[in-house]
């Protein structure tokens, strides 16, 4: 069957209704500072699956490799199967949204059409993404990022397998919290001036593969937030690369104070064809 966002948000949003007091207990009453839930089942599993089938082949995604990360993106959805984009979408879809803001005690959240930093993503054996922020803002700089999204779309992916989110609320001299990217989950996290997160090196032959989405308002997350870029740091037995990266985002934030939008385009944006 050929799924279409309103379908698929449908289903979404039976799931976030039947789970919400759950779900705003769990969120809520994060005593952490960095407040997020989780929920399984998201979506039928003949669904979830199909999502995964038609995922695209590493050689036809974006390789970003880095001291900072290694992983494959994409955010030009039109040259992948619509499902993808269709899945995308759903998670934008107003409904979904405002259900999800309500949950989360945010008013009036926004996504992100543009799917800035957003869309899918796929890591394989040896891939990883390590400790960072988010960057703050939206690509015109105009709204604050509040919530990072992430459903899982890998059939029997085991938490030892690697590719999990990682949440590291007592910074990075104690114990992360770990959220197994598990089939069919969904997983959303805030995100603010301490939400440094990362994706847990990958150690298995086969591809952990997610849907991606950022929510933005017109107020940060805290009173105290500011402006910053995405701003990377080493895992804790990594020190040299810690140094090297805190000092790549002192660099970056010296540039962005001259150049409000940076020096060149961010390429991770959709730039939907003209019809």
């Amino acid at each position: 069957m050929n799924w279409n966002r309103v379908q698929l948000a449908d289903y979404i949003l039976k799931s976030l209704s039947d789970n919400e007091e759950q779900l705003k207990n769990q969120f809520q009453n994060d005593i952490s500072s960095i407040r997020s839930f989780y929920l399984d089942d998201l979506l039928p599993e003949e669904i979830t699956n199909q999502i995964h089938q038609v995922f695209p082949k590493p050689e036809q995604m974006v390789l970003k490799k880095s001291i900072r990360e290694d992983k494959y993106v994409a955010a030009q959805m039109n040259l992948y199967n619509p499902l993808l984009e269709e899945i995308i979408f759903a998670f934008q879809d107003e409904r979904i949204v405002q259900k999800v803001g309500e949950i989360c005690g945010i008013d009036n959240p926004i996504p992100d059409e543009n799917l800035y930093a957003g869309g899918i993503s796929m890591m394989g054996n040896g891939q990883f993404l390590n400790p960072h922020l988010d960057n703050s803002h939206d690509k015109d700089r105009n709204l604050w990022r509040v919530l990072n999204l992430l459903f899982y779309v890998t059939p029997n992916w085991e938490e030892e397998y690697g590719g999990n989110l990682e949440l590291w609320p007592e910074g990075m001299n104690n114990k992360q919290i770990t959220i197994h990217s598990k089939f069919n989950r969904l997983a959303v996290m805030e995100t603010h001036n301490d939400s440094l997160h990362s994706v847990s090196p990958v150690v298995f032959e086969g591809y952990r593969c997610c849907v991606s989405n950022y929510y933005f308002s017109d107020k940060p997350m805290r009173k105290e937030d500011t402006f910053h870029v995405t701003s990377f740091r080493g895992r804790p037995e990594n020190k040299i690369t810690d140094l090297v990266l805190r000092f790549d985002a002192q660099l970056r934030m010296m540039v962005r104070k001259i150049f409000k939008k940076g020096i060149k385009e961010n390429p991770h944006v959709y730039k939907k064809p003209k019809s």
